[in-house]
Parts: C-alpha cells; sequence; structure tokens
C-alpha cells in the first residue's frame, strides 16, 4: 500500500522522495515547476470544482493539455485522476458540511456515474498515453457495483487496471459501510485507491487497497504547537510535521500490513 502525503505545496516535490499527492490546479498556477524528487500523483481537483460550482469549469481537453505541462516540467506522475462527479448527498443537494458551503449539483447518483465514466473515456481518448485512472462513484454499495458494470458496460475492465480511485468514502471511512464496499470491491479484484484515508479508515481496510492519500497531518498540525525549534504559529505547512505525522501513521497499522517505508 503506498501512501501519499496530499499537500497544496507544490514545491515539496523537489524536497522529499516520499509519495505526494497534489491537485493539478497548483501546478497550472506556478510560474516555476520543479523536478520530482520522487513519486507522486495528480488529483483533479474535483471536490473543490463541484462543491464551489455544482460543475466542472475545466474542459477536458484543457485539463489534459494541464497533465502534459505537469508530466514534461515536473517528471512522469503515478497516475492522475478523472474529472470525476462525487455522489456525497451533501455534493448533490447542496448545503452545509464541515464548515464548508456547497451549492449542489442537483443531479442522481446514477447520473454523476454516467458522467464519471464518460469523462474517464474521453480523457484517455484524449491522451492514451497518460496514465489516467478510473474512479468508481456512489454512495450505498450498490451504486458502486451499477458504476463497475457501467464501465464494464463501456469495455473496461477495472481488474486490469493498476489503480482503480474509490471515491466518496472519506468522510465515513472508518465505518461499517464503508468497510464493507471497499471489501466487496477488493474481492472483485480491483486495486483501489483511497481519497483522503486516514488513520481509522488505514487501520480497517489499508491491506485491501493499493493505495491511499491523506491531507489529515495538516489538520492535526492546526491543534498543536510547533514541532521543536519551527518559528511559525503551527506546522500545518510544514513538510517535516507532515514527514513525521506520516511515518507515525504507518507505523501505527498492524505489523501484518505494514508497507516497507522507504519504498511506499
Amino acid at each position: 500500500m503506498r501512501f501519499y502525503l496530499t499537500t497544496h505545496k507544490k514545491h515539496w516535490v523537489k524536497l522529499t522522495d516520499k509519495p505526494l499527492f497534489l491537485k493539478s490546479e497548483h501546478f497550472v498556477n506556478a510560474a516555476t515547476l520543479y523536478e520530482a524528487l520522487g513519486p507522486y500523483a495528480v488529483d483533479s481537483g474535483g471536490f473543490s470544482e463541484l462543491q464551489r460550482h455544482g460543475r466542472w469549469t475545466r474542459a477536458p481537453r484543457q485539463y489534459i493539455g494541464d497533465l502534459w505541462r505537469i508530466w514534461e516540467c515536473v517528471g512522469p506522475f503515478d497516475w492522475a485522476a478523472p474529472q470525476d462527479w462525487m455522489c456525497e448527498p451533501v455534493m448533490i443537494r447542496g448545503g452545509t458540511a464541515g464548515g464548508q458551503r456547497f451549492v449542489g449539483t442537483h443531479l442522481s447518483i446514477a447520473e454523476h456515474q454516467r458522467r464519471t465514466v464518460a469523462n474517464y473515456l474521453e480523457l484517455r481518448s484524449l491522451a492514451p498515453d497518460l496514465p489516467i485512472v478510473p474512479v468508481l462513484q456512489g454512495w450505498e454499495l450498490p451504486d458502486y457495483e451499477r458504476c463497475v458494470a457501467l464501465y464494464e458496460r463501456a469495455g473496461v475492465d477495472l481488474t486490469r487496471e493498476p489503480t482503480v480511485g474509490l471515491g466518496s468514502v472519506c468522510r465515513r471511512q472508518a465505518t461499517r459501510e464503508a468497510s464493507a464496499i471497499v471489501t466487496t470491491l477488493a474481492d472483485h479484484g480491483i486495486r483501489l485507491h483511497g481519497f483522503g484515508f486516514k488513520t481509522l479508515g488505514l487501520e480497517k481496510v489499508g491491506h485491501l487497497m493499493t493505495s491511499a492519500d491523506s491531507a489529515a497531518w495538516s489538520y492535526h498540525a492546526r491543534k498543536r504547537p510547533p514541532m521543536a525549534g519551527h518559528p511559525h504559529k503551527n506546522c500545518a505547512n510544514c513538510l517535516d510535521y507532515a514527514l513525521a505525522w506520516r511515518t507515525r501513521v504507518l507505523n501505527a497499522l498492524p505489523t501484518w500490513q505494514q508497507p516497507v517505508l522507504a519504498a511506499a
């Protein structure tokens, strides 16, 4: 299980060889891009797009152009997420959750899934040489199984894909429902990436996933004083804290599912 640190600090790619997960927009808006020292993956920024606008504001062709610039300037990435459509109820209906305002797409889960699969197919047709991964979206287990079937009907065998993203689970990752979703999809032979998985979720189902990412280190750092010798107010934007947090999380996993830290 490869565990990516999620960050908005794009220059971290030149400072650490540990896996990083960054939004494409953070690279796109940068005047200077640095060559990556280690592995990294690229998030499309879909959560923010749908939360703020209820739709995608970047066309697929523009997104592909952004990915090619990242690939050529920063270096080959492990994979990039498509422009998928999350299926949390607040994302669809709108409202407030966790202090964040959601405008709502006011579409159905089935329509979100259809658009997710269609976007993946379009992106792959525009850039067959880029490692863009399919993402499974849904809310309840039957939704995810229906999404698997959508890919199958489109000619995509998810069991042959090296990574398949699992969306709309991060806010309930430690629940029995989320565990059932991960377990069932893993039993299908699908190699999952868990978006936004934290300690409790990793303890339960980390061994069933190929990879996961988390930005929880930053939230933890805001609640604590800075590390010894650090002059800032807190370490919410601090690479040293992020790396130490990552090591603690991985060391806390059951010994039989711990990855090799140097390679993870």
